[in-house]
């Protein structure tokens, strides 16, 4: 439960920690910046770390002058970009094995359905709006591979979607997260980005119950 409580604090918290980490390490930010974004895009055991919230505090940091915001878009969509990549080539070449195992701990079948499904009802598009989900995002690439969704198209839509992603999310946070007013509640700001990107995947998840 400790490591829970940990976890969540971290999440509402980003500007804190990252701010810290800013101050104590400087410039080795934006390596830190690229391995979250990679590991949430590229691995398929690692869906729940932060990605919306991560661009906006990231956006609201570079406003207050920790972080340059041109190279923050540059290093995120390079993240995003090859984190979708090895994706798909996972999924490409190694497939519903890695799912064989229905009570594996980080592997969950459950996932990988749903991202089946959202796949099956958008397509292609899938890819670029995908992005947008959380866990979901993390698990659509690995399904263009397994689908053999022909590269170059998965490579388009991917670009299309992270551009749209990123610059969104960082320049939302980069002329708006340093208003007072939201500057002073940028825990509940950060806590309604994670509701709101939640809420199409709960939404699909009470409709399928339903059904």
């Amino acid at each position: 439960m400790e490591i829970i409580a940990q976890v969540i604090d971290i999440f509402l918290h980003l500007d804190h920690y990252l701010g810290a980490f800013v101050r104590e390490y400087g410039s080795w930010i934006y390596l830190l910046l690229f391995l979250i974004v990679f590991a949430e895009t590229g691995l398929v055991i690692m869906p729940l770390l932060p990605g919306d919230s991560l661009l906006f505090v990231t956006g609201t940091l570079a406003a207050a002058g920790g972080m340059d915001v041109t190279w923050i878009i540059v290093i995120l969509i390079s993240a995003a970009i090859c984190g979708d990549n090895t994706n798909y080539w996972v999924g490409h070449h190694l497939g519903p094995k890695v799912f064989r195992r229905h009570d594996a701990r980080f592997l969950n079948p459950r996932h990988l359905e749903r991202a089946q499904e959202f796949y099956a009802r958008h397509g292609a598009k899938a890819v670029m709006i995908g992005r947008f989900l959380p866990i979901i995002r993390t698990f659509v690439p690995f399904v263009a591979g397994i689908g053999r969704m022909p590269y170059l198209r998965f490579f388009s839509f991917s670009i299309l979607g992270t551009l749209l992603w990123v610059l969104s999310f960082v320049l939302a946070g980069y002329f708006f997260g340093n208003i007072p007013v939201v500057k002073r509640n940028l825990t509940f700001m950060i806590l309604a980005i994670i509701v709101v990107s939640l809420l199409p995947g709960a939404i699909g998840y009470w409709r399928s119950r339903r059904a």
